[in-house]
C-alpha cells in the first residue's frame, strides 16, 4: 500500500479508536441512567485538506451508549439508529459534503471533497442520532477545519466510472486502497490521492433493478503529479472512440489489472489537465448595504375617488357589436326568404321544349316502373311447394304467394310441379300384406 493509503488508514483507524474509547467511557459513566432524552458532548475536530477526499464514518456503536439498554438483561442491543446531518444553523449540509446510510442497522458516512474556498472557515456539522425503537435522540457536533496546502490539488486528474460498486462500498478504506494501488501500477506517479467520490445516482443515473446483484455505479476522481500514462491515453484513439460511439467496449491494454475487482467503463473516463484549463471567474453583483434609498415621503392615494361614466364603454363593448349582428341578420333573411323563385316563375322562364322533354321522361319512368311490377319471373326452388317423403303430403311454401304464377319456369323440373299429386307410400312385401 502506498504512503497515501497508509495515511488514510491511519486517520480512519485513529478516529475509530477515539470513537470506541469515547463510547466506552460514556457507557461506563452513564450506566445508571435509564432515560436520556437528549445529550450533547464535546465537539469533535477533524482536519481535512482542500482537494483531498474527506471520509467520516458515523458509527452506531459510538451512539449506543447515549440510549438506555434493553429492559431485559442479557438482550443484545441492536436498536435501529438513523442519523440526520446539517450545517449548524441551517437545514442542510454544505454543497461539497454528502451523507449516505443504507439501513438503520448500518453506519452512516459523511464524505466529500472541500475546495480552497472553504480554507480557514470552520464548518460545524450537527449530527443527530434517532433511536427508532425508543424515539430518543442524541446530538453531537463535528467541527471540520479545512486545511490548505500547496501540494493540492494535483495538476493531472482522471475520473473513472466503476460499474460494479456502490458508493458506500467504495468508501471503505481497504477497497479504496486497492483501487488506488491498481491506478498507481498503471500510472506510476510519485504522488497519488483520491480527490472525490460520487454516486452514479447523483450524476443522473437510474436506480438498478433488484436482480443479479446489480450495483448503482460510482465515479472516482484521482489526482497525480505526472502526465497521464499511455494506457490511459488509449481511450482517446480513433479506434476506441469509434467503438464507444457504437456502444462497444474499447480495447485497453491495462484493463486486466482492474478487471479482477473493478469493472471500469473506459468510455466514460475523463482526463483533465488543470494547468491548461482557463479559469472562469463569475462576476458577482455588489450586494450593497441592504438599506433602501431615501425617495421621499410616501403619499397614499386620496380616499375620495372620482366618479366615472361607463356609458361609452357599454356602447363600444355591447351596443355596436349587437347592431352589426342585427344588420347582418336582416340581410341574410331577405336574401333567403324574400328573393325565392317559385315553381310557377321557374316554369314561365323555362322553354316549352324543355318542359315537354321533362314530362315525357317522367311518363316513361312511370311506365317502366309499372311494367316492372307486372313482369313474370320464376320463383326460386326454396319458395315452391315441397312434399313430405314419408307421408307424401304436399307442403305449402314458407310465405304466401301474392303474385301470379309463372308460365315459363326456369328449369324443366318445375314444369308440372304445380300439378303434383300425392305419392303413394311404398309398403313392404310379405304374407301379412296384400
Amino acid at each position: 500500500m502506498d504512503s497515501l493509503g497508509v495515511l488514510v488508514w491511519l486517520l480512519l483507524g485513529c478516529g475509530h479508536i477515539q470513537a470506541v474509547g469515547d463510547s466506552t467511557h460514556r457507557s461506563v459513566s452513564h450506566r445508571s441512567v435509564v432515560t436520556i432524552l437528549s445529550r450533547s458532548h464535546a465537539d469533535r475536530n477533524v482536519y481535512p485538506s482542500a482537494g483531498v477526499l474527506f471520509v467520516h464514518v458515523l458509527e452506531r456503536e459510538y451512539f449506543k451508549g447515549e440510549f438506555p439498554p434493553y429492559p431485559k438483561p442479557g438482550d443484545t442491543s441492536n436498536d435501529p439508529i438513523t442519523f440526520n446531518t446539517n450545517l449548524k444553523g441551517y437545514p442542510d449540509r454544505p454543497g461539497w459534503l454528502r451523507y449516505i446510510q443504507r439501513t438503520p442497522h448500518s453506519d452512516g458516512v459523511l464524505y466529500g471533497s472541500p475546495t480552497a474556498e472553504h480554507v480557514g472557515k470552520p464548518t460545524i456539522i450537527e449530527i443527530t442520532a434517532y433511536n427508532r425503537r425508543t424515539f430518543e435522540t442524541a446530538r453531537h457536533n463535528l467541527v471540520i477545519n479545512i486545511m490548505g496546502t500547496e501540494e493540492f490539488p494535483l495538476p493531472y486528474q482522471a475520473e473513472f466510472y466503476i460499474k460494479n460498486m456502490n458508493v458506500e462500498e467504495m468508501l471503505a478504506s481497504e477497497v479504496l486502497g486497492d483501487f488506488l494501488g491498481a491506478v498507481k501500477n498503471v500510472w506510476q506517479p510519485e504522488r497519488l490521492n483520491a480527490i472525490n467520490i460520487t454516486s452514479a445516482l447523483d450524476r443522473g443515473g437510474r436506480v438498478p433493478l433488484p436482480i443479479n446483484n446489480l450495483k448503482e455505479g460510482v465515479y472516482v476522481m484521482v489526482g497525480a503529479d505526472v502526465q497521464f500514462s499511455s494506457c490511459l491515453r488509449e481511450v482517446e484513439t480513433p479506434q476506441n472512440q469509434l467503438r464507444c460511439s457504437q456502444e462497444m467496449e474499447p480495447v485497453i491494454s491495462c484493463d486486466k489489472k482492474f478487471r479482477a475487482q473493478f469493472h471500469i467503463d473506459w468510455c466514460k473516463i475523463s482526463l483533465v489537465d488543470i494547468t491548461k484549463v482557463i479559469p472562469v471567474h463569475n462576476s458577482r453583483p455588489d450586494p450593497g448595504t441592504g438599506v433602501l434609498p431615501d425617495i421621499g415621503e410616501y403619499n397614499p392615494p386620496s380616499e375620495s375617488l372620482k366618479s366615472r361614466d361607463y356609458f361609452a364603454d357599454f356602447l363600444v363593448t355591447l351596443a355596436v357589436p349587437s347592431a352589426v349582428a342585427l344588420v347582418l341578420f336582416i340581410i341574410l333573411g331577405y336574401s333567403m326568404c324574400c328573393r325565392r323563385e317559385g315553381v310557377e316563375k321557374r316554369n314561365m322562364q323555362t322553354s316549352d321544349i324543355q318542359l315537354v322533354h321533362h314530362s315525357s321522361i317522367q311518363k316513361s319512368t312511370k311506365e317502366l316502373r309499372s311494367m316492372s311490377k307486372n313482369r313474370e319471373i320464376s320463383w326460386p326452388l326454396s319458395t315452391l311447394p315441397v312434399f313430405n317423403p314419408v307421408s307424401g303430403e304436399v307442403v305449402p311454401p314458407i310465405h304466401s304467394d301474392n303474385y301470379e304464377t309463372t308460365s315459363m319456369p326456369l328449369m324443366q323440373t318445375q314444369t308440372n310441379l304445380q300439378n303434383q299429386i300425392q305419392i303413394p307410400q311404398q309398403q313392404p312385401s310379405g304374407k301379412w300384406y296384400s
